[in-house]
């Protein structure tokens, strides 16, 4: 947990502040019309940062971070013959290599999430701000109108789905390996690759069963 969550904090936390500021000057970029209120620039950016771009962009670096580490770890373990030790002391080694591990990943990502929607919303505050894309007065305003709770429910359940993918492929990666120190550099670039298809696909499957 402390590796998963207080590790990659300093990480998370610069990544969703400055998404949150380009998103905000972004949108302020293509709000060229007179016609649409500059509130919206606050609502538009809760909403994205909330439903996608703090669970799924945090998602994505994790599986970075954690799953080549995982991979990794776990890989040399198996080809150093260290898991065959375990289990011949009559050890689960699954139980205790990966459970752990995933126990880990389902609950500090989710956390991590929610550290990242704010520091997203408030990157964009800042961002505004400072450009003069928009008032202080006018995002504040447009990130607390017509709120719904119910996107941070959907966030959760990502983040939950995405901790559960970024710790167990990688496991199962590293578990899994054969060879020497070359099957183990391979086994952690797959587990990598295949984290980030599989939080994609589940983004959409997610987002498809829930809104």
């Amino acid at each position: 947990m402390d590796y998963v969550g207080v590790g990659s904090l300093g990480l998370i936390a610069i990544i969703s502040t400055f998404i949150g500021a380009v998103m905000t000057l972004q949108i302020a970029f293509q709000l060229v019309s007179d016609f649409i209120p500059k509130t919206i620039i606050g609502s538009v950016n809760r909403d994205s940062s909330i439903l996608e771009l703090s669970p799924t962009i945090s998602a994505i670096v994790l599986a970075g971070k954690i799953g080549s580490a995982i991979s990794s770890e776990i890989g040399s373990m198996r080809v150093t013959e260290q898991i065959d030790a375990l289990e011949i002391m009559g050890i689960n080694a699954p139980g205790y290599l990966i459970l752990p591990k995933i126990i880990s990943g389902i609950t500090m990502v989710p956390m991590l999430v929610i550290i990242s929607m704010f520091l997203s919303i408030s990157g964009g505050y800042l961002g505004g701000s400072l450009s003069g894309a928009v008032t202080p007065s006018e995002y504040l305003q447009g990130i607390t109108t017509d709120f719904n709770p119910y996107t941070i429910v959907v966030a959760l359940v990502k983040a939950f789905v995405f901790g559960f993918i970024i710790t167990s492929v990688p496991a199962y990666e590293g578990f899994y390996v054969r060879g020497g120190a070359l099957e183990v550099s391979q086994a952690s670039t797959r587990a990598v690759v295949i984290s980030c298809i599989s939080i994609l696909v589940c983004d959409y499957l997610v987002t498809q069963l829930l809104l």
